[in-house]
């Protein structure tokens, strides 16, 4: 009898370590350099596994899907970024191999079958390391149809985290799915999802910051208005907005944005709305860069912009801190080498101080 035991539990044992291997496989390694191509980082087990979009949705047309995949992650998001991206990345591959649930649906099922657009609507958790952390809400840009999450989202989570902070990378709706102010549901689809499961991701439901690039700054700045944003939604006030390149208006091309998202809809949408136009005395703090050569905010008429949203903050007596760059281009997320390099540890002091 004892020996028949003895053999089962052999036999067991084997059976274990023969299951290990495929077990393991399951799992990618966090191993994620600016060298490793889109390809082999898009077929991580992890990335995979999580549900982390990596592509723009320019990249299901045929063929752009190979060429993209050929690219290193260095090429596809740019050296300004590439290393911090990849260790957001390898954060991520960690947190997934450790039980972490990262990517999270914002709407129901059934809201989905009602509109099949909100199917794209989700975040992606960063947890802090330590509990009751304050969190941030990361928006990308997006140019029409295409959104730069991996870029400069997931780069920012990873700063974010070293600084102790939670964070929840967005993915809101894009052109064509932008109409009838999507992309503000979307958020404040996030943000109340954030407060009622702040217990289970271990976030304080104040004291948040919005944090927004090029369009999705337009896009966090309305939400913290009066107008569009958190107070029409019963949310928490967010402690600062910090906006990267910001778009302030779409003056020349909201024609184009109506024509092609709304036409034929009686009302006024987000893209029409100058975000210095929003500005009132209880609009949370801010903290804005740009640079002067920024070719982009030259195009979409330079007063209109920064200098717009700084004489409305300043008119109003909302504490700001503006950072304008001889040289900063559009779109360079971090700007690691350039002269805006350092700028997140700057936005993150001027958070902290006005939510201490």
């Amino acid at each position: 009898m004892k020996h028949r035991m003895c053999t089962a539990a052999a036999c067991i044992c084997l059976l274990l370590m023969m299951a290990l291997p495929a077990f393991a496989a399951e799992y990618g390694e966090p191993d994620i350099t600016p060298q490793t191509t889109m390809g082999e980082i898009r077929s991580n087990p992890s990335i995979l596994g999580a549900g982390v979009w990596t592509y723009s949705k320019e990249q299901n047309l045929p063929g752009t899907e190979d060429w993209c995949n050929d690219q290193t992650l260095e090429k596809y998001v740019s050296s300004y970024v590439a290393q911090d991206c990849a260790d957001g990345l390898n954060l991520l591959i960690r947190n997934y191999n450790a039980g972490v649930q990262i990517a999270y649906k914002l709407y129901s099922e059934q809201e989905i079958a009602e509109d099949s657009s909100r199917n794209n609507v989700e975040f992606y958790y960063y947890p802090a390391s330590t509990p009751d952390a304050k969190y941030a809400l990361v928006l990308s840009g997006n140019i029409f149809n295409r959104t730069a999450e991996l870029k400069e989202c997931i780069s920012t989570a990873y700063q974010l985290h070293q600084k102790g902070y939670a964070v929840f990378v967005m993915r809101y709706r894009a052109y064509p799915d932008n109409d009838n102010n999507g992309p503000v549901e979307d958020i404040a689809r996030a943000v109340k999802y954030i407060t009622g499961h702040a217990q289970q991701f271990g976030v304080q439901t104040e004291s948040y910051a919005l944090i927004g690039y090029s369009s999705g700054g337009h896009l966090a700045g309305l939400f913290a208005s009066d107008a569009l944003g958190y107070k029409n939604y019963g949310l928490p006030k967010p402690g600062a907005v910090i906006l990267a390149y910001p778009i302030v208006q779409f003056a020349e091309i909201t024609p184009i944005y109506r024509v092609g998202t709304d036409p034929f809809v009686c009302g006024r949408f987000y893209y029409e709305y100058s975000l210095a136009d929003l500005i009132t005395e209880d609009y949370p703090p801010v903290y804005f860069w740009y640079g002067r050569d920024d070719l982009t905010l030259n195009l979409l008429c330079w007063p209109l912009q920064g200098p717009a949203l700084s004489k409305a903050l300043a008119a109003h007596g909302v504490p700001y801190k503006e950072v304008v760059y001889d040289h900063a281009a559009h779109g360079i997320s971090l700007g690691r080498g350039t002269a805006a390099d350092g700028w997140l540890d700057e936005a993150a002091a001027f958070w902290e101080e006005q939510t201490k």
